[in-house]
């Protein structure tokens, strides 16, 4: 089965990623992360199969997430109010986020996706 690979082609680490799904010849079909950003269902689901916490799938370096102050919104929210807020900017979301239905990974470590894409 093919991977979606939710990703902003202007990051650095989606690039990289990127890069290693191609070099290791792994099928996937790509999604832009900010004109295509996965709804509050759809992250609901991609963060109950990574076993991540919500707050992991905040792009925490993201200008938007400084400007929007989610540090302090997030801090008592739910996972469904994170994911709310997630779903409504693809700028907030940590990339890339890579699934094949079953397993979820975030951002781009070579050993993880080496662990899990390969």
């Amino acid at each position: 089965m093919a991977l979606t690979f939710y990703w902003y082609p202007n990051c650095g680490t989606c690039k990289n990623a990127k890069k290693w799904l191609d070099e290791n010849n792994i099928d996937y079909s790509s999604v832009h992360i900010v004109k295509e950003t996965p709804s509050e269902k759809e992250l609901l689901d991609l963060i109950e199969k990574s076993e991540l916490p919500a707050k992991k799938f905040f792009n925490t370096s993201g200008k938007k997430y400084r400007e929007l102050n989610m540090k302090d919104k997030i801090k008592d929210a739910s996972t469904e109010e994170m994911a709310k807020l997630l779903s409504t900017d693809g700028m907030l979301i940590k990339r890339p986020i890579v699934t094949d239905g079953q397993n979820v990974t975030v951002g781009f470590k070579e050993e993880i996706f080496e662990e899990n894409w390969k």
